[in-house]
Parts: structure tokens; C-alpha cells; sequence
């Protein structure tokens, strides 16, 4: 069987298959995902997942993917997968000299910062973070001079700009650690308001708020999650603190992403609802098909700009090449690598001595 593609493509893909051939490289791939995909797609994405492995041996390149990206993405042709913390330490470890980040722009900022002398490219340029443009370095730096030496925590969902601004980046995953080993009575935290307030509550520093939303997150209730419970009894409620303080309230379990997926693991519940983006439910059923997953569909618009289409175009054209300003690359670059040695031991005493640098 052949089946030509009908997407709206560039003419270099418009001669795309599905053969025999191709059935057989992925079918491995395919009876993974299975339960989270319909049988009559895989003909449409099996075709470049195939021309995309292939073309990334060649190009030395390193596909990074986040967990809201789609399973054909995620489980097809990812070769690092996580959260803004895994991908952040990964590009830095990394040996390939190109990473294309299937993720949004400030992940792919990111991962230039830590990667100056490598290639990093993005799928799509429109990939954007409703979070990140909630604030800018202006902004950062009018908060500095309102809150004179209030060390500033920075979530990575944010631009390079604004990373520079900062004195230490942190995530969902280790926000708290992060806050703590400043040491400080006073923080001002940027940009996610709820996921300050939520960091709040785990530690005795006073924290200043900025008022930036998810726009996936903010989207839920604390009513959605009652009727969840109502509707499917001995259900459990899994919830990313970016969503707002009345829905973690009523949630059985408040983690990042990755905190989430290691929650389900250990505690292997017959029912689960993950409130957080819409794909994340299907990428992680993948390794738990004992566990009944309910999937709230709350789609992110930016991370599904990120196609297998584009991620081959993005390799064939070696388009689209992320820049970051060298000078604000360098002080973005210690904000994240402050982050990133927190947990690593003696968080407090590195914290002190570079916020003195």
C-alpha cells in the first residue's frame, strides 16, 4: 500500500510514502503508541519519522523534545525527552553539533545559551510561550529598583533578555530548592503568579510576585476537578502548580511535569487525570497502559506549531537558527547555570558566592 500525503508542504516533501518499507522501520514505534493513536494516522507520520532519523544521523543532530509535544513527535523521533529542566541539562551535555528543541522559543533560547558553539534550531520561529511574553527585562529591571537587593528567581519559561536580568533561573521541579538556597528573607520571583504563591506556601521567605499566566494552566477550575471526582470515582488528581491556587487545592497531588510522571510510577493508580497540557496525558499513558488515564483537553497553541513536517524542514534547511546576543547570553547563561547547581551540593554557598560576582 502507498498513500501520498496531502499536507500543504514544501515541494522537497511532497514525495513522502507510506511503503512497505516504511510500515516495517516503524512498526515498532507504532505498536507503542497504539493506544494513543489512532491505527488510520500512522500512515501521515510514519513517512517522516523515518526521513527525520535519517536525516539527523547525517546532520549530527540531536532532536530535544518536551512532554506537551505530540507522541509521534515525543515517542517518533525525540532523542532527549523531560521537562524544561531534563531538556536544559541536556542540551549542555550533549556532543551533537546541531539540537533542534521541539518545544518553544525560550527552550530553544535556552539551550543556545548553554550551547553557544552549537547549532540550535527551531521549528518554528511562532512557537511562543504566553508566559514568557507576560514580562520583559524592563520590567525586570524597574523591579530591581523598586526592591533594592532582593535577589531575583526567574522561571526558565521566560526569554534570554529576561533570564539576564536575573540572578538564578529555576522551574517548576525545583522552584522551592531554588528560592531556599538564596537564603534570602525577601525574593522577588518572575513571572508565574501561581506558581510563586504556590512556592510561597514551602518556604519562610517573603516572596514578591509578578502577575504572568500560563494561558494553559489558568484555564482550569477548582469545579473542573470536582466534577472529575463526581464523574470518575477513586480518581486521582495530579495538577501542575502553574494552574491557579483553587485548583491545586482540591488536587491529590501539585508537581512539575516530571514530578508527575515519577508520582504515577510509584504510586501506580488505577485512574488518573494529569491537569497540565493536553499531550502530556498521552506520551506518559505510553508507559503505563495498565493505568486508565482521563485526558482534560487543554491544548498549548505554541507547542503544537511543532509538527514532523516542519521538524524536517528544520533539518533539510537548517532553518530555524536561534541568536542570542553574546553579552546577553553570557549573563543569561549564569543565571541557568546557577540553577542547574542547585541540588548538585553546597547550592547555598555557590548561590552566595556567584550572586556576589
Amino acid at each position: 500500500m502507498t498513500i501520498p500525503h496531502t499536507f500543504d508542504l514544501p515541494e522537497t516533501f511532497t514525495h513522502l510514502e507510506y511503503t512497505p518499507e516504511v510500515a516495517r522501520a516503524t512498526a515498532p514505534i507504532f505498536d507503542r503508541l497504539r493506544d494513543v493513536m489512532p491505527e488510520i494516522e500512522w500512515p501521515v507520520h510514519a513517512p517522516y519519522i523515518v526521513e527525520i532519523n535519517q536525516l539527523k544521523r547525517q546532520r549530527n543532530a540531536i532532536i530535544l523534545a518536551h512532554n506537551y509535544q505530540t507522541p509521534e513527535i515525543f515517542h517518533g523521533v525525540a532523542d532527549i525527552i523531560g521537562d524544561s529542566l531534563a531538556l536544559a541539562r541536556q542540551a549542555e551535555q550533549t556532543d551533537a553539533q546541531v539540537i533542534v528543541l521541539c518545544g518553544v522559543h525560550f527552550m530553544a533560547e535556552t539551550a543556545k545559551v548553554l550551547c553557544p558553539d552549537k547549532t540550535v534550531l527551531i521549528p518554528d520561529l511562532d512557537a511562543g510561550c504566553s508566559l514568557a511574553s507576560s514580562i520583559t527585562a524592563e520590567d525586570v529591571r524597574l523591579l530591581r529598583q523598586r526592591y533594592p537587593g532582593v535577589p531575583v528567581v526567574t522561571y526558565v519559561n521566560t526569554s534570554a533578555d529576561v533570564k539576564a536580568e536575573s540572578d538564578i533561573c529555576c522551574t517548576s521541579a525545583n522552584a522551592v530548592d531554588v528560592v531556599e538556597s538564596l537564603g534570602s528573607d525577601h525574593v522577588i520571583f518572575l513571572p508565574d503568579e501561581f506558581l510563586g504563591r504556590h512556592v510561597a506556601q514551602q518556604t519562610k521567605a517573603q516572596v514578591i510576585f509578578w502577575k504572568g499566566h500560563c494561558e494553559v494552566h489558568e484555564r482550569f477550575s477548582a469545579n473542573d476537578l470536582r466534577l472529575y471526582r463526581a464523574q470518575y470515582p477513586n480518581i486521582q488528581i495530579l495538577a501542575h502548580p502553574e494552574c491557579p491556587p483553587d485548583v491545586l487545592a482540591e488536587a491529590d497531588y501539585v508537581g512539575s511535569t516530571s514530578g508527575m510522571i515519577r508520582h504515577v510510577d510509584r504510586k501506580r493508580p488505577k485512574r488518573v487525570v494529569m491537569i497540565t497540557e493536553c499531550s502530556m496525558s498521552d506520551n506518559v499513558a505510553v508507559d503505563f497502559p495498565q493505568i486508565e488515564f482521563i485526558r482534560p483537553c487543554n491544548l498549548c497553541p505554541h507547542m503544537k506549531r511543532i509538527t514532523l513536517p516542519k521538524i524536517l524542514s528544520s533539518l533539510e534547511r537548517m532553518q530555524h537558527p536561534v541568536v542570542v546576543d553574546p553579552v546577553v547570553a553570557e549573563r543569561a547563561r549564569r543565571a541557568v547555570e546557577r540553577m542547574l547547581q542547585v541540588g548538585r551540593g553546597s547550592a547555598q554557598q555557590y548561590a552566595a558566592r556567584t550572586l556576589a560576582d
